[in-house]
């Protein structure tokens, strides 16, 4: 590319979009922006763009565009069976993303990570031990800061990318000195139409890999563990329940190579999970030269990331922890694998194309004693737990009520987990602001209970006399539990 004689439309300003025409902008490219879901957000954005030297277009214009500009730089929320990217594609026409114009200008190594579950915890571990580890590493990509920013990086610093199967679709240039691949299960089918598409997609991080690189692939997952056979990278494996390759945990100890790096009981994250991904963070960090005392004291300190099975608070003897983070099924089920106690769920948002079953057949041995189903696919989530003989839920529409539901079915002693297996885009902007909302939520009824302690009242127990009929909009189905009969608000 030479952007100094050529014209790009960017699609959708995004965080990514945004950073995409700044940068483009700066090397003295024709730029045209647009947005087809204007907000005051990207209505600011559009009049910034235009004060550097963008032209923003109307609707009406975006069918031509593909006659007058070089290429399309392609927002990750934007699919690439957009009617203007296959008009580009079409017309021989460049359809790039703000990642694929990052990776043709990027100087210094890139660790790469992508995954369905586990993307942003794993990348936040490798940019902690790196850190601490003497070298200068920052965490970008899919994890909120685009990666076209670090693009002037020198090659003596390190890019901790987080890769999605969205940016995926317009990425053909990155190689990765470090790619991992943390697992592959249903996601995104909405977008991608079948598993055949995403698991092509996944394996793409390490399509230009050549015997210089390193891949590191998570041995127990057979799909990930079939891309070695794919690639040219050396690859090391990481597994909990195999002494591998690479990383694995032994008797409580995870391991490299034949050494011990930190027991199992010195993580500060719960769940098999959390383990995975710091299998993962060793093999990637031991990859760059990190000793295994700093890797290990790094990982002692990582206290996790937000929304992502965080506890929140406690009111009235009820647990709170966010997940909002798991936005699909496979999350999901790890969010509840990580509950000690009896907890009530909140499920719902936007549908993915899921298959909900899955869901539903693993709550029925779990510790969820009780399932409040709201948002866009709420009547979806509903019918696919009665058809599993999961029959302890309330049905309402919005999230805030949802909330306020759980809590009512949630007995002292008890967790509410938030961990919807769904998009938040029905009613928030993304999964950040949801969990926001939900920790307000929460706040509000630590305040509540404050106030009451106050006043020398208390709150009923759940399974006691505060039950009251639904009102409009809310739907129980009762079921037994160890709380006696469920209720709804």
């Amino acid at each position: 590319m030479y952007p100094a004689r050529q014209k790009f439309l960017v699609l959708g300003l995004s965080r990514s979009g945004i950073a995409a025409a700044e940068f483009l902008l700066e090397r003295k490219a024709k730029v045209y922006v647009y947005d087809d879901l204007p907000d005051e957000k990207t209505d600011d954005a559009s009049a910034r763009l235009e004060g550097l030297g963008a032209e923003r277009l109307a609707k009406e214009d975006l069918p031509k565009m593909h006659e007058s500009c070089d290429a399309l730089v392609l927002s990750p929320g934007i699919p690439v069976d957009h009617p203007v990217a296959v008009a580009f594609k079409r017309s021989g026409k460049a359809v790039v993303g703000e990642t694929e114009l990052a990776a043709r200008y990027m100087r210094c190594p890139v660790v790469a990570v992508t995954g369905t579950n586990g993307k942003t915890t794993t990348v936040s571990m490798i940019e902690k031990i790196l850190t601490e580890g003497g070298l200068k590493a920052h965490a970008c990509g899919n994890i909120g800061a685009p990666m076209i920013g670090f693009v002037s990086l020198p090659e003596t610093e390190i890019a901790v990318a987080e890769i999605s199967s969205f940016q995926l679709e317009t990425l053909g240039s990155l190689c990765p000195h470090v790619g991992v691949v943390l697992n592959v299960t249903e996601d995104h089918l909405n977008r991608h139409y079948n598993m055949e598409n995403y698991i092509f997609l996944k394996g793409k991080l390490l399509k230009n890999s050549t015997e210089a690189e390193y891949a590191v692939l998570n041995y127990d997952d057979g799909i990930v563990r079939g891309f070695a056979e794919k690639t040219k990278a050396r690859v090391l494996y990481f597994s909990v329940r195999e002494k591998v390759h690479g990383a694995y945990l032994e008797n409580g100890w995870l391991c490299f190579c034949g050494e011990r790096i930190l027991s199992e009981s010195d993580l500060l994250t719960d769940g098999i999970h959390n383990i995975q991904n710091a299998l993962a963070a060793i093999a990637a960090a031991k990859v760059m030269g990190i000793s295994s005392e700093s890797i290990a004291k790094s990982l002692a300190s990582f206290k996790g990331i937000r929304h992502r099975i965080e506890y929140v608070g406690e009111a009235d003897g009820v647990r709170y922890v966010d997940d909002s983070k798991g936005t699909n099924v496979d999350a999901t089920v790890k969010a509840v694998g990580c509950m000690k106690g009896d907890t009530v769920l909140l499920l719902g948002g936007k549908d993915k194309g899921y298959d909900y079953d899955k869901l539903f057949v693993r709550l029925r041995s779990s510790p969820v004693v009780h399932a409040v189903l709201y948002g866009e696919n709420r009547f979806r989530l509903f019918e696919s737990a009665l058809r599993c003989g999961f029959d302890r839920i309330s049905l309402c529409a919005g999230f805030d009520f949802a909330v306020r539901l759980a809590r009512m079915a949630a007995s002292r002693g008890q967790t509410v987990l938030l961990s919807p297996a769904s998009a938040s885009f029905d009613e928030f902007a993304g999964y950040e602001e949801r969990g926001d909302r939900f920790v307000a939520i929460v706040r509000s009824f630590e305040e509540e209970s404050r106030e009451r302690e106050k006043g020398g009242g208390e709150r009923p127990e759940g399974d006691k006399s505060d039950r009251v009929p639904a009102p409009d909009g809310a739907v129980s189905s009762p079921g037994p539990s160890d709380g006696g009969e469920e209720k709804a608000e």
